[in-house]
């Protein structure tokens, strides 16, 4: 695999937690060349999956929503598509910052369109989690809700409900080039769609040519995705076990994870690291601007680091 020359890099139109565009310029130049397949194992936004050049690839993730989304945006024709998220946002009366500015809807740039668009985004949102009809229209919704939502940022509750409050961004005209190029990537690339557990994920028949790139949640941060323990101790120990199944088979691979992060240390991800003298631990330099990190105390500075067996 080769970091893409012709095609820039493009960012996902989803603010999908962990995703890795602001380090793509440091990974993306560590990966070998893949003459297979590439396996974005929790591929989540798609930052990387969607930016690495290969002859196939594989996007996979548990989240259902997010494999049935990124089929809508490859399968339906990208004009009906934009048309169907435009013809909703004016259905539910939600800002266009793009076409009339902020000025229009009483709102300020630095204080967001969320006053304006609340009340008739909780109405999409429960219109939304009414719909009984998972087709191309319920994915539009969920990407509308994506769009101005809090982060932009995608969040079901346990009974399978879209939860977020509103954010204060809308549909403007950054999102939609992001949206616009997504679709484009999908639909030029040999690209696979699944959902299947890591633990599910059959490797037979892979080998020396194809690459796998984890990057699953992390053990010792907090987010959306760990809540109700969605991972913990035995999921991070099945997944060095899957990377340790795959390493046997000679099929190279990357890890994205954390060593140390606000004072607390992954020790099983040291101790795994350390049993296996041909797994390297390579730092990456990453600064969260969108934290309350201080440089000044150690104890809150995260290490990134992608771990890789070749």
């Amino acid at each position: 695999m080769q970091v893409l020359l012709e095609k820039a890099i493009i960012p996902s139109p989803l603010n999908y937690i962990g995703g890795k565009f602001k380090l793509l310029s440091q990974i993306l130049p560590l990966f070998p060349n893949v003459n297979g397949t590439f396996i974005d194992l929790f591929c989540g936004g798609c930052n990387v999956g969607i930016n690495v050049d290969a002859d196939r690839v594989v996007l996979n993730d548990i989240d259902m929503n997010l494999l049935y989304l990124y089929n809508t945006f490859r399968n339906m024709e990208k004009d009906v598509l934009l048309k169907m998220i435009e013809g909703i946002i004016e259905k539910y009366s939600l800002s266009r910052s793009d076409i009339y500015g902020y000025e229009y809807y009483g709102c300020e740039s630095s204080k967001g369109l969320g006053a304006f668009n609340k009340d008739n985004f909780l109405r999409l949102r429960e219109d939304f989690n009414k719909y009984k009809h998972h087709d191309y229209y319920y994915y539009a919704m969920l990407y509308v809700l994506i769009v101005y939502s809090f982060n932009n940022q995608i969040r079901f509750n346990s009974n399978g409900e879209f939860n977020l409050p509103v954010g204060k961004r809308d549909y403007n005209t950054k999102m939609q080039d992001k949206l616009s190029d997504f679709i484009d990537r999908l639909k030029e690339g040999n690209f696979v769609i699944s959902s299947i557990d890591f633990e599910q994920f059959d490797l037979e028949g892979y080998g020396e040519n194809d690459f796998i790139y984890a990057d699953p949640p992390y053990l010792i941060t907090c987010a959306t995705y760990n809540e109700q323990d969605g991972w913990n101790k035995d999921r991070e120990k099945a997944l060095y076990s899957f990377l340790d199944k795959a390493d046997k088979q000679r099929i190279r691979f990357a890890l994205s994870n954390v060593l140390r992060s606000k004072g607390k240390e992954n020790q099983m991800l040291i101790d795994w690291t350390d049993s296996n003298s041909k797994y390297r631990v390579i730092p990456l330099n990453y600064s969260y601007s969108n934290s309350n990190y201080q440089t000044k105390d150690k104890t809150s500075v995260s290490e990134e680091v992608l771990i890789v067996n070749y």
